[in-house]
């Protein structure tokens, strides 16, 4: 098939597909089944990338609530997207890119500056062709390269958001040759109450699926527990599939350890078999286990990390919780995440807070759970407990100090409080006249020049770093000098943008105003996290410490 002048679309992209779809119902875990794929794939020696595809209606993810959609992962380009890119960059252990997030919104709003340039003068512009041929364009594009895509379709089968999508997908099929595709299918196996493994809303969800026109190739049952013998025969049976491609995805403890589970499945096995590319694959004994002994390693230690926030949704701190875990892998400590609400005053978050080891404030956006923010950071300050803010946590730990340490009184963020006489955070001078809310913010990775003999070059090692940013505030430059008073110091710094702090009078404060958790791996914890690992297993029993939070 040539290339389509009209959509540009080129069929010669890519080589091997694998689309991961999802029925009964949207978290089942289709985005970690497939990761945990694509990492035996990569420890096989194959180049793996993937592609997350979004039906909704939203250009990316930059203007979601957190609480509802989790939350907002950021790539080093900038692209604001769903989480699920975070789990797989940290499976496959590779940085994507704006293009790894397919949406509808983005392939809509495309087609439409297309049809109003004059692309399509004297066609009728439709879902099939242009709109499908999109989608298939932007899938291969993103796969050039690689030797396996991985392709997850977010929603479930049915949703009327994903039908584009799954048309798509079925000329996808026809397009290209039967050992070049496989469709692996993620659905709920629930237990009735006498025990018994239900396969009945597998069964509805596949034939849903091949209304469409789309026959799966693997199905993956989610289950508590493995699927019995009899299950696995009833699905194939009633689904259509061979026995041997029925696979189990029982829940486990942790998520980095699926890729065991997937493994002793032997779903790679399959995949690699029906993709025709298991003649290419390492021999067992040649492949990578470095995965298996980084998620099995023993911890040592262990220490509790309260994190300081307004959502009290654990998916919305994804990126930090796994940081956190990637931190203990590399120190062989049990990190236990101690949830405290900043908008709360209960004697449970204060006694939390005060059971802490460590203590984690992170980014977010408005005014609620601030207050709590700041009387979190000073009880960290005054009672030498290591303290990590990141973004919103950095700002409130300048906040925090222009009020409490250098007495400027209802010092606060321009963000929050416009009528501040002391707004020693303040809007960033490129923001002024940005009137549209998506996708512009400071974003994606930069680099900050670390000062020498400070924390900040002990945490990295380095003069510099670069970490990934999202943030339309800044410290306002006209209060820099004041506040590097009293123990504050700006260890680092972008030209003239204040992007490290930490405490010359505390064990270890640091501060920054980039989001070092995105870019942290199993195998490459992020240095600001592990340092704050290392310290809390250093501080100081937290017995003695002052337990009056006033949150």
């Amino acid at each position: 098939m040539p290339t389509d002048p009209d959509t540009g679309y080129d069929p010669s992209l890519g080589r091997k597909f694998v689309f991961v779809t999802g029925g009964v119902m949207s978290g089942l875990g289709k985005g970690i089944t497939a990761a945990s794929t694509g990492r035996l794939l990569s420890n096989a020696g194959f180049d793996v990338t993937a592609v997350k595809v979004d039906p909704y209606l939203n250009v990316d993810a930059g203007t979601m609530n957190p609480y509802e959609h989790g939350e907002v992962y950021v790539l080093k380009d900038g692209g604001e997207v769903d989480l699920d890119l975070g789990n797989y960059e940290r499976f496959l252990g590779t940085d994507m890119t704006f293009d790894h997030n397919v949406t509808t919104g983005k392939t809509y709003q495309h087609v439409i500056e297309r049809e109003r340039a004059g692309d399509y003068l004297g066609k009728t512009v439709q879902i099939i062709p242009h709109v499908t041929d999109d989608i298939k364009r932007r899938i291969r594009e993103a796969a050039e390269g690689s030797d396996v895509c991985l392709i997850e379709i977010g929603g479930t089968v049915g949703d009327i958001e994903s039908m584009p999508f799954l048309e798509a997908l079925r000329q996808f099929a026809h397009e290209e040759d039967d050992e070049d595709i496989l469709f692996a299918h993620v659905t709920l196996v629930p237990y009735s109450k006498n025990g018994e493994q239900k396969t009945k809303p597998t069964q509805h969800s596949v034939k849903e699926l091949r209304s469409i026109g789309l026959q799966p190739d693997v199905l993956v049952g989610r289950c508590a527990d493995r699927l019995d013998p009899e299950t696995k025969e009833k699905i194939a049976l009633f689904c259509d599939v061979p026995t041997d491609a029925v696979f189990s995805n029982p829940d486990v403890e942790d998520i980095y350890h699926v890729p065991l589970m997937v493994e002793d499945e032997g779903l790679d096995e399959y995949v690699m078999e029906r993709l025709g590319i298991a003649d290419e694959a390492l021999p067992k004994a040649e492949r990578s286990t470095e995965w298996r002994e980084l998620v099995t390693r023993d911890r040592e230690d262990e220490i509790d990390v309260a994190l300081v926030g307004k959502y009290a949704l654990e998916d919305a701190y994804m990126s930090i919780h796994e940081a956190l875990k990637h931190a203990g892998i590399q120190t062989e400590t049990e990190v236990n995440v101690l949830w405290v609400d900043a908008d709360e005053t209960s004697e449970e978050h204060e006694a939390r807070l005060a059971s802490a080891d460590a203590v984690v404030v992170p980014g977010g956006f408005g005014s609620r759970g601030t207050d709590g923010k700041v009387a979190a950071i000073r009880y960290a300050r005054e009672n030498d407990v290591p303290f990590l803010g990141l973004c919103l946590g950095f700002q409130m730990a300048v906040v925090e100090h222009a009020r409490n340490v250098l007495g400027l009184e209802d010092a606060h963020s321009a963000e929050i409080d416009a009528d501040t006489p002391h707004p020693v955070i303040d809007l960033l001078p490129e923001q002024y006249e940005t009137e549209e809310m998506g996708g512009t913010m400071r974003l994606g990775a930069h680099e900050t020049a670390i000062e020498a003999d400070t924390l900040a070059a002990e945490v990295y090692g380095a003069d510099s770093c670069t970490e990934r940013h999202r943030h339309r505030y800044e410290v306002n430059p006209e209060y820099i000098d004041q506040l590097e008073t009293d123990g504050l110091v700006f260890s680092g710094r972008a030209d003239n943008r204040m992007e490290i702090l930490e405490r010359a009078d505390h064990p270890f404060f640091f501060g920054t105003q980039a989001h070092p958790e995105f870019r942290s791996r199993p195998d490459r914890a992020s240095p600001p996290f592990v340092a704050l690992v290392e310290a809390a297993l250093g501080s100081t029993d937290t017995t003695e410490r002052n337990a009056d939070v006033r949150l």
